[in-house]
């Protein structure tokens, strides 16, 4: 059974910073790219960043991109996101997700490309 589990969020102050984890078991990690989704009230859900199997292979959505770093730790099975700067608009819940597939860029940015799921974690910041 797998198991995506999310830890790190909370409410912050605008200008913040948080960071994430997610720890997963019941897979084989380092076969799978790691992503950091978000969803805001009444949303989508949107890609935050994602981390390919091997060194090297990140992606960030333009509205992160020098304020959040992700990273990977395949001997503990644990993806992290560290988030700076934190702005009111970036209130929303935190999913992390893990899929099978090749490093294509229009598919590691599709939440349906996805196989697996954690529960989520939300973020509350304020101004």
């Amino acid at each position: 059974q797998v198991q995506l589990v999310e830890s790190g969020g909370g409410s912050v102050q605008a200008g913040d910073s948080l960071r994430f984890s997610c720890a997963a078991s019941g897979l084989t990690f380092s076969s799978h790219i790691m992503g950091w989704f978000r969803q805001a009230p009444g949303k989508e859900r949107d890609i935050v960043a994602a981390i390919g199997r091997s060194v090297g292979n990140t992606y960030y959505a333009d509205s992160v991109k020098d304020r959040f770093t992700i990273s990977r730790d395949n001997a503990k099975n644990t993806v992290y996101l560290q988030m700076n700067s934190l702005k009111p608009e970036e209130t929303a819940v935190y999913y992390c997700a893990a899929e099978r597939g090749a490093w294509t860029l229009n598919k590691i940015a599709t939440p349906g490309e996805y196989d697996y799921w954690g529960q989520g974690t939300q973020v509350t910041v304020s101004s």
